[in-house]
């Protein structure tokens, strides 16, 4: 490469979607263990507008400290570039994807290069392009660490106990709250593959979409009241989450489960007497699970949905529409 510079979006100061800069930087220099990434796209989660805002969501204690200015993203898929002098994983020309360095730093994914970690990598499924695979890492892994192999290790403070997920067959059933979400949609589809039954919770506007992926029931939740969920589920796994998360209690089978993916208090007084497990994990990167997803992919287990896409230099609208809510499968930025 004989330029030095590449256009990346940073952030200088907290704030709304406003505060994206759109600008020059330096391209990153290797270090031992990575590879750069030439970024032909980047996924938007909840954690980009989270790092973006300060870091409010956290309670003042656990907040950490910013450091503005940042690049953000953790969800790429691209192309290696050049190698660092100890790296054999992975070769130049080869198309990668991956979840950067989470949660333990900022992956600096919203960028034309990236410097990415191998362990975090896993090679691009053939079936997808760089739009679909850069969808995947996070809420692929999400999904995948809660449900089939949670082999990491515990991250305080946000998890005090390892996951351990529950078997999955063909007897069970599960319920999927926010169903047509990032999370939601690649979990309802790995239940599926696993054998179960599953009911689906999310606007009745997607209903269609759900099916197409393989729900059994689906529930309207603009027109259902919470107290009207349908009980006897064996597996709740709630990708709202929050403080009504407890609702789903009575929903699960005593010996069954709840999963929150978002943080969400659960008297553990009511878990306890209805005999409901409540567990979560945070999610954490991984290359050779990564691998594996790519695999279902390939073999056409999983979709990844996508619910629009925005150039690298237009993340403002990108973040503007995330915030809106009510989204179905993932938001892209795309890098020329």
């Amino acid at each position: 490469m004989t330029d030095s510079t590449m256009n990346a979006i940073r952030v200088h100061e907290a704030g709304g979607p406003d505060v994206l800069r759109y600008e020059k930087v330096p391209i990153p220099t290797l270090r031992a263990g990575e590879v750069l990434v030439r970024v032909h796209a980047v996924g938007v989660n909840p954690p980009d507008w989270y790092l973006r805002d300060g870091m409010t969501i956290l309670p003042p204690e656990l907040r950490p400290e910013v450091p503005f200015p940042v690049i953000l993203g953790s969800d790429i898929s691209g192309e290696v570039v050049s190698v660092a002098d100890d790296v054999t994983a992975f070769s130049e020309g080869q198309e990668v994807y991956g979840l950067l360095r989470f949660p333990g730093a900022v992956g600096e994914a919203y960028a034309e290069y990236v410097a990415a970690p191998v362990s975090d990598l896993a090679l691009k499924s053939a079936s997808l392009d760089h739009v679909h695979s850069a969808a995947l890492p996070m809420a692929g892994l999400t999904a995948w660490q809660l449900l089939v192999d949670n082999s990491a290790g515990v991250v305080p403070p946000f998890q005090e106990m390892i996951h351990r997920p529950v078997n999955i067959d063909s007897s069970s059933r599960v319920l999927i709250n926010g169903a047509a979400g990032g999370v939601g949609h690649l979990a309802l589809q790995l239940a599926k593959w696993k054998g179960a039954h599953v009911t689906a919770i999310a606007s009745g506007r997607h209903e269609g979409f759900l099916r197409d992926l393989g729900a059994d029931d689906v529930i309207d939740y603009m027109a259902v009241r919470a107290d009207q969920i349908p009980e006897g589920f064996d597996l709740v796994v709630d990708c709202v989450g929050g403080p009504s998360t407890g609702r789903f209690l009575r929903s699960v089978v005593p010996g069954g489960a709840l999963y929150p993916v978002f943080f969400g208090p659960v008297d553990p007084a009511e878990a306890a007497e209805t005999h409901v497990v409540v567990s979560s994990t945070q999610v954490q990167a991984n290359g050779e699970q990564l691998a594996q997803i790519a695999a279902l992919a390939d073999a056409g287990v999983i979709r990844v949905a996508i619910d629009d896409k925005y150039p690298l230099s237009a993340a403002i609208a990108a973040h503007t529409r995330a915030e809106q809510g009510h989204i179905q499968g993932k938001i892209v930025l795309t890098v020329a």
